[in-house]
Parts: structure tokens; sequence; C-alpha cells
């Protein structure tokens, strides 16, 4: 017999309108003795069947749904899943001449925990959660059945694990080590990743339409990219016509390969258009105020400032002193380009973070456009929670 969890009396709710996850207070009783990642049958406190569940007991989130249908989760299931979120993007692809974007998206995707990015012949595999750690092989084989021609790369080197009770790990799944860098292009530029050393599986395809549509703001503007990492918005910026573009970011290696990636694009960074800058973000921005040094348009990128709960209060202070600080060295009539990819943060909270950061700038600021994350990252109706990123363009007078 499988093992199964039972609900508590009315929480089965969410699960009826198809949301993932079943935490662990709205659990009565589990029927047998499920491995860690292993998938259970989870039914109402009276026993109607409601779904197929990987089983988390170290998380609060305690089991996450495969399938609210009765089939078998093995490589077929995944076969599929992997089939259908390859045909979601296929316009995506086409459209902005993609050779490296998100492949699975986690929950949004129905598969809970699972990240795949793929670039070139690479795919880069996060496995976030107790369930898709224990299907990893099956996982494996799926992808290898789809796409034969790549190789598989693990890069789940995240924190998160630990409150699935898992240990972080990366390394060779199938196929060949990846290079040093892998060269993918987004809407005609070329962009060297790092995917075994970069940050989460290598670069942040999230920001690919934000990038995208920044490239209105800039032409012969002065440009202050912060948070630059590997020169993203600076390549666009470049590539926009801007008059000068300083890409600042406290990483020596990811400035590094944000210059040779402008120069991989044949992009002209003589004569100081293009600057990249070793520097704290948070001192260099005082530092600028103080000195009187204005800008024309300033990209605010941050790392997550949340989390968690806990720190969302923090979150917000932090996120205000960056956007305030932004503002006061903007020309009037300048433009913020500013970001948040705290998905505890959410649009209208940060909306509000703005609003209070403008006060302490003393300057009026107008929203003018409103960003979130590219389009092969989808949020499905039933789990808001894979909407994440967002942004604003605001004029600042």
């Amino acid at each position: 017999m499988s093992p199964a969890i039972y609900l508590v009396k009315g929480r089965e709710k969410s699960l009826r309108r198809k949301h993932p996850w079943v935490f662990s207070r709205g659990i009565s009783k589990v029927e047998g003795e499920p491995e860690l990642g292993e998938t259970v049958d989870v039914f109402t406190n009276d026993g109607q069947w409601l779904a197929k569940a990987a089983y988390s007991p170290h998380s609060q989130i305690r089991a996450r749904v495969w399938s609210f249908d009765k089939q078998a989760i093995d490589k077929t299931f995944f076969v599929k899943r992997i089939q259908d979120a390859n045909l979601l993007r296929q316009d995506i692809i086409e459209r902005d001449g993609l050779t490296g974007y998100r492949l699975i998206a986690a929950e949004s995707d129905g598969l809970p925990g699972i990240t795949i990015d793929k670039y070139q012949n690479f795919l880069v595999c996060q496995l976030l959660s107790a369930g898709a750690d224990y299907n990893r092989q099956t996982l494996v084989e799926a992808l290898r059945e789809v796409f034969p021609e790549c190789s598989i790369y693990e890069r789940s080197d995240v924190a998160v694990r630990k409150k699935e009770g898992l240990e972080q790990t990366t390394g060779v799944l199938f196929g060949d080590e990846p290079p040093k860098s892998v060269v993918i292009e987004e809407n005609g530029i070329k962009i060297s990743v790092d995917i075994v050393g970069g940050h989460k599986t290598g670069f942040y395809l999230d920001q690919r339409d934000s990038r995208q549509q920044s490239m209105k703001y800039v032409k012969d503007k002065e440009v202050l990219n912060c948070f630059s990492y590997t020169g993203g918005f600076g390549l666009y910026a470049l590539k926009g016509g801007a008059k000068r573009v300083i890409n600042a970011d406290v990483s020596q290696p990811a400035l590094d390969t944000a210059k040779a990636n402008a120069e991989l694009n044949g992009f002209d960074i003589s004569k100081k258009r293009g600057v990249f800058l070793n520097a704290d973000v948070f001192k260099l921005l005082r530092e600028y105020r103080d000195q009187g040094t204005k800008f024309d348009v300033v990209i605010m990128d941050p790392p997550k400032f949340a989390d968690n709960k806990s720190q969302l209060i923090g979150a917000c202070r932090g996120y205000k002193d960056i956007n305030m600080l932004a503002m006061q060295i903007l020309n009037p009539g300048g433009t913020l380009l500013t970001y948040s990819c705290s998905g505890l943060m959410d649009q209208v909270l940060f909306q509000k973070v703005i609003a209070d950061a403008a006060v302490d700038a003393n300057r009026q600021v107008k929203f003018v456009e409103r960003f979130e994350q590219a389009a092969d990252h989808p949020t499905d109706t039933a789990y808001p929670e894979g909407f994440y990123l967002k942004g604003f363009a605001c004029k600042v007078l």
C-alpha cells in the first residue's frame, strides 16, 4: 500500500483550486513511513483522493503536489512535463533569438522545486525540494530523452535545500563538464555565462525583458548600472546608444566578464564610454551624492534582500535607502529603473517603498512603466507565488 497523508478537515480547499502546497499544520495523519521525497497520495480528512505529492518531513511545506490526476510519477510523467514546458516557450525562443532560457520554472511548470535553465547544449538544474532530489535520476533520464544532444549539470548549491533536509551539491549529471564560458544570445546580444561558478545557474535570465525595455531610456544618456554583475543591463545600454555606461559591482571577476561581454559584442568602450567599477554600491551612491555627481539614468537591480518574512522589514529599509540615493544623483527629468527580486515583497509594497524613498530624497517621482520577470518565467494561475520579480521605470523631477 502506498504511503499517504490525510488533511485536517477543511484544509483541502487550496488543493481543490490546484495550489500545489500542503503545509505541516494542514496534515492530520500520515499513513505508512514515507521516505524523504517519496511520492504519497493526498486525501481529504474523510478519505477522498486529491493528489500525488512529494513528502518532505523537515519542511513547513510538508508536501508538494506533482499531479492532481491518478498517474505514476515516473519517467513518462517527467518527459511530458518537460515537453509541455519547452513547447510553451517556443514562440519566445524564436521571437527573442534565444540560445539561453528557462526551461522549467518549478511549480509554475508543474515540477515543484525543480529549476532548469538551458544554455546552448547544457541543461543546468537546481533541485530545491525533497521530491526533486528523490527523483533526480528519473528526471535526468527524462531530460536525456527530450534533449539527447545536451549535457546536464547540477547547481543545487542553494541554502534553501537545508529546509528540506538536504545537503548542497553540484556536479555533472550526464555528459560533459561545462567549459569556463558558454556564450548565449538574446535579442541579438551575446553574453558569456559561467555555469559552474556564476550566480544562480550562471546568469539572470529573468531580467531579459526588462533589459530589452530599458533601451528606450538610454540614448545619449549618462547611465549608472548598479549591481551590474556581468553587465547585462550595461550591454543593452551600450546597444541603445548611451553616451557612457558605468557598471558598478563589488565582484571583480564579474566586472571582468562584463568587460569581456562588451568586447564580445563589438561595443566601443574606449574613451571611458564603458566603465567597469569595483565598488560597494551603497558607499558609491553616497560618494556620488556628496560629490554632486549626476546621471541621466540609474539602473538599480540589487540581489534579493529578503529570504523569509522576518527579513522583510530590513529589506524595505534597504530598498528605500538605495532608491533614495539613486533619486538624489539623478538629473531633473532623469530615469530610475529599479527592481526587486524578493518574492516576499509584492508589487504594491515595492511601490510604497519607492514612494517613501521619493519623500526622503525630496524629489517628485512619477511611475511611468512597470516590469516583471521574462516570459520564459511564467506564473501559473493556481500558484501566484511564481510571480516574484517586479520593477518600475520612474521619472525623477
